[in-house]
């Protein structure tokens, strides 16, 4: 790898964009495709997919064989609530590779004795999130059901354009909870961003059955193309 493309790529990975590179294996040739650029590369269809599934491989293209190197940041999930969803939401997608992140202010709910090994927050979320670096390949949920707590995280989450974005609550808590965003500064685009009532519809009754039902859509929106996305929805 020329220098010039490894400081491109340090650059890249450095700043949480993936980025592909190709590899002619004939000639040995090599280029790097930022995310910016992808929607004009000749390969897009092709890179696209790999991108989506995070993995590197062969493909075939104008006759020649290609291998791609794909870096993709290593996805995180913040949880808002340290409630008993959580519980089994932050296990599961660790387990999933995730980086995930509690956060609550409540210290009788986030406490280490509930969540053992999962980083915690018991902030507020307006001092609590500025620091995660909350980005795009970040999925968000607000589990609280508390509008002081879930409310400006949803806001928080808005800015960041993460790949997902949650909340949980009825179709009737999800309308009341979209008038408050409204009357603070979120737009339509904003509030139809939020998947709620959260997860697939799995029928999921019990914290676990919830939890699974939650991943299960981060992992819908993160894997799957924009067709197929709405399929599952």
């Amino acid at each position: 790898m020329k220098l010039e493309t490894l400081a491109a790529l340090n650059a890249e990975r450095a700043a949480r964009r993936p980025a592909i590179l190709v590899t002619d294996t004939g000639s040995g040739e090599q280029r790097l495709v930022k995310a910016e650029d992808l929607a004009g590369d000749p390969l897009r269809a092709e890179l696209s997919r790999q991108l989506r599934m995070g993995k590197s491989g062969m493909i075939e293209a104008a006759g020649k064989k290609l291998f791609l190197n794909v870096y993709a940041p290593t996805a995180k999930l913040v949880i808002v609530g340290a409630v008993h969803i959580s519980q089994a939401l932050a296990p599961l997608a660790r387990a999933l590779d995730y980086d995930v992140t509690v956060v609550d202010p409540r210290t009788a709910f986030a406490s280490p004795e509930r969540f053992p090994d999962v980083p915690l927050v018991a902030e507020w979320p307006d001092v609590a999130l500025p620091p995660l670096n909350v980005d795009p390949y970040t999925a968000f949920v607000a589990l609280t059901h508390d509008p002081k707590i879930d409310d400006p995280a949803l806001l928080h989450a808005f800015e960041r354009e993460c790949f997902y974005i949650g909340a949980l609550g009825s179709r009737k808590t999800h309308a009341k909870r979209a008038e408050r965003l409204r009357a603070q500064g979120a737009g339509d685009s904003d509030i139809a961003r939020i998947h709620a009532p959260i997860g697939l519809p799995i029928g999921a009754v019990s914290p676990s059955e919830i939890a699974v039902a939650i991943m299960a859509e981060i992992t819908a929106q993160l894997r799957l193309p924009p067709k197929e996305k709405e399929e599952a929805a």
